[in-house]
């Protein structure tokens, strides 16, 4: 009775690690901040995730207070982390859609927003 309850014991690292592997990559932090205030209009938005992304697939995209995009359409990628650089869209409150596949097939999306101008 007591070597199978051993086994079991063994077991249970190695049972308790498999779930994470089809974990989603969910967005780990951005800059600018998700909220976040900021003076000017930044030169770009990057957003790190918590698993690495399929480049082909993923993208981000960022409006400005009129619902215009101010994205140059061009997203890059590099590993976790996904960038795309802006164009001047004045004051306002900027939105920023995303949507990855990350390298374990399941892919996610989300928006925040952030402010620019005092």
């Amino acid at each position: 009775m007591r070597r199978p309850s051993l086994l079991v014991l063994a077991m249970l690292p190695l049972l308790s690690t498999v779930g994470k592997a089809d974990a989603h990559a969910e967005l780990d932090h951005a800059e600018p901040r998700v909220g976040n205030k900021v003076a000017t209009p930044p030169r770009e938005v990057t957003l790190w995730f918590t698993q690495k992304l399929e480049p082909a697939f993923s993208r981000i995209t960022v409006t400005n207070a009129a619902g215009a995009r101010v994205d140059s359409g061009k997203t890059r990628v590099s590993g976790e982390q996904m960038s795309v650089s802006l164009r001047g869209g004045g004051a306002g409150l900027y939105h920023v859609n995303w949507h990855v596949l990350s390298v374990d097939t399941h892919t996610t999306e989300g928006n925040f927003t952030f402010q620019v101008g005092e």
